[in-house]
């Protein structure tokens, strides 16, 4: 599976999460996911509202349309994105 995949609705986006960082920042691809540095650490759930939160900045889209779907007390998470495509995501991120 790649990173991103255009899914009915919307696109799947695998995320490598990196808890405690400087700052928050999504970093590029790695290891065939998406890396995102978060300052949150990874207690009672707000890294992964941290990660939603980056996301919908950086993607200017509501957080009510990004989905965590797996990956809850994982650094690496698959995230859903609704009303965008693939190639949507990628313009948006400067990511080829």
């Amino acid at each position: 599976m790649e990173w991103i995949n255009d899914v009915s609705g919307g696109v799947d986006v695998r995320i490598r999460a990196v808890p405690r960082a400087a700052k928050n920042k999504i970093q590029g691809l790695y290891n065939n996911a998406l890396k995102v540095r978060l300052t949150s650490a990874p207690v009672d759930g707000k890294a992964n509202q941290a990660l939603i939160r980056v996301l919908s900045k950086s993607l200017a889209v509501p957080k009510s349309r990004i989905r965590l779907l797996q990956g809850e007390t994982n650094h690496n998470k698959l995230i859903r994105i609704d009303g965008l495509s693939k190639e949507n995501v990628m313009a948006k991120l400067e990511i080829k």
